[in-house]
């Protein structure tokens, strides 16, 4: 450590050293850069230019302070890539599914059953090859149908408010900064004038989905396990693993019916050879049993099981599907079957009914030919519902307007829109006596004009 004639050598942190040759000097300073390379230490942000911290600033990338120094969070050390939340969403995602591969299974089960078991190696080694192509055939028209009608209700997605019901951002703001509940009902009603609204809570107030953020249009509510406000939802189906509502209502009614029809096929034919199979089970001995083809176990086992099966699921099914008929011919939801919707007069379930030919035509369509197949029909958009109120009125004020029409052969029974006053009537602020004068006064002035 020699005296002060050579040059003072300066650190990575300027800091000065001891004098030593020009060559030691190079050989330190490149083993502290790759000390520091190998730490992964990165520069201060005194260090950095005023450009690249401005770059980072306006980069947002978030920093974390590592002894005096700034860290992206992408260097942080690496965190297990499952979570407890992400885990736990990946149970309830599989639980979901197990209601539907268990249907799956049976299926599939009866399929093999019917097919191979009963009409390949019963029926067919009876020398009844016709039986059984006959049995075949019709089968699998109804098997068709019915994955067909079973295929639809699962993968098709349940329909979402438009984002006319959104609140916009300045409106959202205002809602979510203002405390008091009558401002933000105010709020509400001010956007809900301009949308297609006649519903309300039973305290009368507007109708708002405050994790979705939205107002709810007519018959929509918020499904839990889909974690979204849902048109027209009637429930959600854990055996097709799906809410059902407008988009797939027809879908489910027609998976109901050929669930029966499914059933009703595979008992009947089944049913012959189960009484053989099951007289055949009960003898003490095969030796004393007639000479007959009906003697493989394993066929037996399937068909006797298969005949229990499907009696077993066409009684639980057939309540289910007339339960769902009476609803579709009062234009009910499950949900508004429990709880009726409110409007401006009151509870009423029977609010949306129109009659039963027009409560039908709702869900199926105006053209026959295609209600007995899994294909959209259904009239309307999911918010635009008509009412009896929209009704009445309609027959009161209209009554010349409707003549023509019938006289002219048009077909239009749903109206696009709702008529605008009796979106007024329902969101007026007023007393019911005062909204039920301004209806008599507005019928008054339609008839006279």
């Amino acid at each position: 450590m020699g005296g002060g004639g050579g040059r003072g050598k300066r650190s990575v942190r300027g800091r000065a050293t001891p004098s030593t040759t020009a060559a030691e000097e190079e050989d330190e300073e490149e083993e502290e850069g790759k000390r520091e390379e190998g730490e992964g230490i990165l520069a201060t942000e005194e260090d950095l230019g005023e450009d690249e911290g401005e770059e980072l600033q306006a980069a947002w990338v978030p920093r974390l302070r590592v002894r005096g120094r700034t860290r992206p969070r992408a260097c942080q050390s690496r965190q297990p890539s499952m979570t407890p939340w992400r885990l736990l969403r990946c149970c309830q995602w599989t639980a979901a599914w197990v209601p539907v591969l268990f249907i799956a299974v049976v299926i599939c089960w009866s399929y093999y059953t019917f097919v191979v078991e009963l009409c390949l190696f019963t029926i067919a080694a009876q020398e009844e090859e016709g039986k059984a192509a006959i049995y075949l055939v019709i089968f699998h028209l109804s098997f068709v149908l019915f994955m067909w009608s079973y295929w639809k209700t699962i993968f098709t997605p349940p329909v979402c408010p438009s984002k006319e019901f959104f609140l916009s951002q300045s409106d959202e703001e205002h809602y979510e900064k203002e405390e008091r509940p009558e401002v933000q009902q105010e709020i509400l009603k001010r956007v809900a004038k301009e949308l297609p609204v006649y519903t309300m809570t039973s305290t009368k107030l507007i109708r708002y989905c405050e994790k979705c953020q939205l107002i709810k249009p007519d018959r929509c509510h918020h499904c839990s396990v889909c974690n979204k406000c849902v048109l027209k939802m009637d429930h959600h189906c854990p055996w097709v693993n799906n809410c059902v509502g407008f988009s797939n209502y027809k879908y489910f009614l027609l998976f109901l019916f050929y669930s029966l029809v499914y059933c009703i096929l595979v008992t009947t034919t089944v049913l012959e050879y189960f009484i053989k199979f099951w007289t055949l089970c009960r003898r003490k001995s095969a030796e004393n049993c007639p000479k007959t083809n009906l003697r493989n176990t394993r066929a037996q086992f399937h068909v006797l099981f298969l005949f229990f099966v499907a009696t077993m699921f066409f009684i639980s099914i057939l309540s289910l599907f007339c339960y769902h008929l009476w609803l579709v011919g009062k234009n009910r939801t499950t949900i508004e079957a429990f709880r009726a919707p409110v409007f401006l007069n009151g509870p009423d379930k029977n609010g949306f009914s129109l009659g039963w030919s027009k409560n039908w035509r709702q869900v199926f369509g105006d053209e026959k030919k295609y209600w007995l197949f899994p294909i959209f029909t259904s009239l309307g958009d999911g918010v635009h519902f008509p009412t009896r109120l929209m009704m009445d009125k309609e027959h009161v004020t209209g009554t010349n307007h409707h003549e023509h029409t019938r006289s002219s052969g048009s077909t239009q029974n749903f109206p696009v829109g709702p008529l605008s006053e009796s979106k007024n009537f329902l969101l007026a602020t007023g007393s019911e006596q005062d909204v039920s004068s301004g209806m008599k006064n507005h019928v008054t002035v339609s008839i006279e004009s």
